[in-house]
């Protein structure tokens, strides 16, 4: 056995070591270390065994670790969805090339191979252009709402028996550079046309969902080309995406067909009871403050408004004073929170919050009534009690934190602006809740001067 051969080997174990090891809160900044060698230890391994020199190896591996970490430095935590929707494309990417290299590969005369080869031709692709989508819905590139015209999910179909038909004929002919080329342009096309008709809303699915797509790619390019290290590290990366997908639909309480080919969002919300129409009553920082200090339970609801006020550091600054005053704190965080899986998870750990802190909505909703304050910070969609009441709401059906019935509700929001998903909410016109409007770090910093006066 080589010393290329161990790489690959030790890769593999690393991939899988790592993985186990992110599947826990206390280790899974161990885990990802361990990945990052692993990858590492892949990517010199297959050089090496591709024979290609080691000056070279060094400097591809310098490079692209130079982006890689300048990316990693550069880009901001509310950025990070879209940095992951990135990385999800580049991955398909690479497995749609790897495809096409294998279709015109004319020498090679074995039939499954050329079948994976096309195969992961359509996926990566999928993943690719439908990445670059999410990613311009993420970043407010392009409209959050879903774009539906008539005949779409037709259109959808035909471009699919498309790709078939162009993948059978880049399989059988000879000479594959035509039909590989038009197998490449439908893909793309059928990643754009199903990611455009899906709502901001569910861009967390569309993440995790485009994750598990790119690694299936992989798998297929992996086993083409009689990679192990590929088609571990792919199959790891799609059944633990395909899982995590599943997660995030049973969060939503829709099934994921219906994210695909629902269209949520794409109308305005139909009128009905519910909806942000009754009488907002605001508050000031000293008032917030006043009802905080007095309260003995807290539960602190982050959104992706949060995020964008950059306001953890507060949050947790705000946290530690409600905690030495008495008060029991506890962060529900809702799974589809932000905008991509785990997103409140990592801002709160940033900031130094304790995961002991933090819980789910099914944890804290039936004794929610027992909560003497509610403080919701930057989230919307998550805390519609219109999701739970109002069947004419586009979110009815979603569980969500009903923060609605604790004694007191405290909102921090820029303004009464409808959330990603483009619905109104009741909780902030009910009896119970003030709305504190500002920035949120600027909001929750000023609570917290208030401890010190």
């Amino acid at each position: 056995m080589s010393f290329q051969d161990v790489l690959l080997i030790g890769a593999c174990a690393a991939f899988i070591v790592g993985l186990k090891q992110m599947g826990r809160k206390q280790s899974a900044k161990r885990g990802n270390m361990i990945s990052a060698a692993g990858m590492l230890a892949a990517v010199v391994g297959a050089l090496w065994q591709a024979e290609v020199p080691p000056v070279a190896i060094g400097v591809l591996v310098a490079a692209g670790s130079a982006v890689g970490a300048t990316m990693a430095l550069r880009v901001r935590m509310t950025s990070m969805p879209e940095l992951v929707a990135a990385f999800n494309g580049l991955g398909g990417l690479a497995s749609m090339c790897v495809g096409v290299v294998g279709l015109l590969h004319t020498a090679d005369p074995i039939l499954t191979k050329r079948i994976l080869s096309a195969a992961s031709v359509v996926v990566g692709g999928i993943a690719f252009s439908g990445s670059i989508v999410a990613y311009g819905k993420l970043s407010g590139r392009i409209g959050t709402k879903a774009s539906v015209f008539p005949l779409q999910l037709t259109l959808n179909t035909l471009m699919l028996v498309a790709a078939l038909a162009f993948g059978g004929w880049a399989i059988a002919a000879d000479v594959s550079v035509v039909p590989a080329f038009l197998l490449v342009g439908t893909s793309l096309l059928l990643g754009v046309l199903g990611v455009v008709r899906i709502g901001g809303g569910d861009m967390p699915v569309v993440v995790a969902l485009l994750n598990s797509y790119s690694g299936i790619a992989a798998a297929l390019a992996g086993t083409a080309l009689a990679s192990p290290t590929l088609m571990v590290a792919g199959t790891l990366v799609g059944a633990s995406g395909f899982m995590l997908t599943r997660v995030m639909c049973k969060s939503m309480n829709r099934s994921l067909a219906n994210v695909l080919f629902g269209g949520f969002g794409a109308g305005v919300a139909p009128e009905g009871k519910g909806g942000a129409s009754g009488k907002v009553a605001p508050v000031d920082a000293s008032d917030a403050f006043l009802m905080l200090e007095a309260a003995r339970s807290v539960v602190i609801v982050p959104g992706y408004g949060m995020a964008v006020a950059k306001a953890q550091h507060a949050v947790n600054e705000l946290c530690q004073l409600l905690i030495d005053n008495g008060t029991e704190v506890r962060f529900v965080i809702h799974p589809v929170a932000g905008r991509m899986p785990g997103h409140m998870n990592v801002l709160l750990a940033e900031a130094g919050i304790s995961y002991d802190l933090l819980i789910e909505p099914s944890d804290i909703n039936d004794a929610m009534a027992n909560v003497d304050v509610a403080l919701v910070i930057g989230a919307n969609d998550v805390v519609n009690p219109d999701a739970r009441d109002n069947p004419a709401s586009p979110l009815y059906g979603m569980p969500i934190v009903n923060v609605d019935h604790a004694r007191a509700v405290i909102v921090l929001k820029r303004s009464m602006a409808s959330g990603f998903a483009g619905v109104e909410n009741a909780l902030f016109t009910m009896p119970n809740t003030r709305m504190l409007f500002g920035d949120a770090k600027s909001s929750t910093a000023g609570i917290a001067e208030q401890f010190s006066n």
